[in-house]
C-alpha cells in the first residue's frame, strides 16, 4: 500500500500536518530559535539562582546560599532605619505645643500626610473621608465644635469621646420635649418657629407670631443649655442655634424632629485604641482642615 506524502505549502515551504478547518490548512513549522534560547537562559538563571541565593528547603533549615543575603534581617534593618527616621519628627510633635507645631511647615506637612491616614482609618467612617459629616454626624471642617474647637479641646474629646464608656467622658442629651410631653404640641412648633428663625434670618416660610411666641417658650426651657443667645455652650456640648452647621439638619421638619423626639450622639472613646501621638496628629490635622465661618 502507498503511503501518503505529507502536503508541502507552496507559499512557504513547510510541510503540513494534515489538519485542516475549513479550508485552512495547518502547516508544521519548526519551534523559532529564540525560544530554545530563552530556555536555556531561564535554567542557567535558575541555576546560578539556588547556587547564590536562599533556595532549598532542608527540613528546620535551607540552604543559605553563596550570598549570605537573609531578607528577614534586611527588613529588620529598614524597619529599625525608619523608626529611628520617624522618632525625629514624633518626639518633637510629642513634646512641642500645639501652637508650635502648627507654624512648622515641615511638621504640618508630616501632619497632614499621617493624620489622612489616620483619619481614614478611625473616622471616615462616621465623618466622611472629606470630614464633613452627614446626618448625626457633625462635619468637622467648620468652627462650630460641641465641646469646644481649640486644640486643646478636640484632643480631650478624641480622648474621652461622647456618652461613651470612658469614665471622663463628655456627656450629653437633647431632652425629648414633645414625646415626654415636656411641652404641648402647638409649642413644640412655636419654638421650632424661632430657632429655625435664628439661623435663617428674614424667612417667610415661618409665621411671625409663631415666632414671637417662640421666643419666650425659648427663654423658659432652652437658655438653660444654649445660652440667652442661643450659641450654645461648649461646657454642655450643646451647639450654636444660630449658624447653618446643623447635625441633624435645620429645616424646619429637622429641627421639629429634633425638639421632638430629642437627640443623643455617640462618638467612641479613642484613648484605648489609639496612642496620645496618634491623638494628638489627629487633632493637628482637623485644626489645619477647619475652615471656619463668619
Amino acid at each position: 500500500m502507498a503511503v501518503e506524502q505529507p502536503e508541502r505549502d507552496s507559499y512557504t515551504g513547510y510541510l503540513t500536518t494534515g489538519h485542516e478547518w475549513n479550508g485552512l490548512k495547518e502547516l508544521n513549522t519548526p519551534v523559532p530559535r529564540a525560544v530554545y534560547f530563552f530556555l536555556i537562559l531561564t535554567f542557567v538563571f535558575s541555576v546560578g539562582y539556588w547556587v547564590l541565593m536562599p533556595a532549598w528547603p532542608l527540613g528546620v533549615t535551607y540552604t543559605k546560599g553563596l550570598l549570605g543575603i537573609d531578607q528577614r534581617n534586611l527588613v529588620a534593618a529598614s524597619l529599625q532605619d525608619a523608626a529611628q527616621e520617624r522618632s525625629v519628627w514624633t518626639k518633637r510633635i510629642e513634646t512641642e505645643s500645639f501652637a508650635a507645631i502648627q507654624s512648622d511647615a515641615r511638621l504640618m506637612a508630616i501632619v497632614r500626610e499621617t493624620g489622612h491616614t489616620l483619619f481614614g482609618n478611625n473616622c471616615a467612617a462616621c465623618h466622611g473621608a472629606d470630614a464633613k459629616g452627614g446626618p448625626g454626624f457633625p462635619n468637622l471642617t467648620t468652627g462650630s465644635w460641641l465641646w469646644g474647637g481649640k486644640p486643646e479641646d478636640i484632643f480631650n474629646t478624641i480622648r474621652v469621646g461622647i456618652n461613651s464608656t470612658h469614665p471622663d467622658t463628655h456627656v450629653g442629651q437633647m431632652p425629648a420635649f414633645g414625646r415626654d410631653q415636656m411641652l404641648p404640641r402647638q409649642d413644640v412648633i412655636k419654638v421650632v418657629s424661632y430657632v429655625y428663625s435664628l439661623s435663617h434670618p428674614g424667612a417667610t416660610d415661618v409665621d411671625p407670631a409663631k415666632v414671637e411666641a417662640g421666643k419666650a417658650i425659648f427663654a423658659a426651657n432652652c437658655v438653660a443649655c444654649h445660652g440667652a443667645d442661643a450659641k450654645g455652650n461648649p461646657e454642655l456640648g450643646a451647639p450654636n442655634l444660630t449658624d447653618r452647621d446643623w447635625i441633624y439638619g435645620g429645616d424646619f421638619n429637622a429641627i421639629d424632629t429634633t425638639v421632638w423626639g430629642g437627640r443623643q450622639g455617640h462618638m467612641p472613646t479613642w484613648e484605648g485604641r489609639l496612642s496620645a501621638l496618634d491623638r494628638k496628629i489627629l487633632t493637628l490635622y482637623l485644626v489645619d482642615k477647619r475652615t471656619p465661618r463668619p
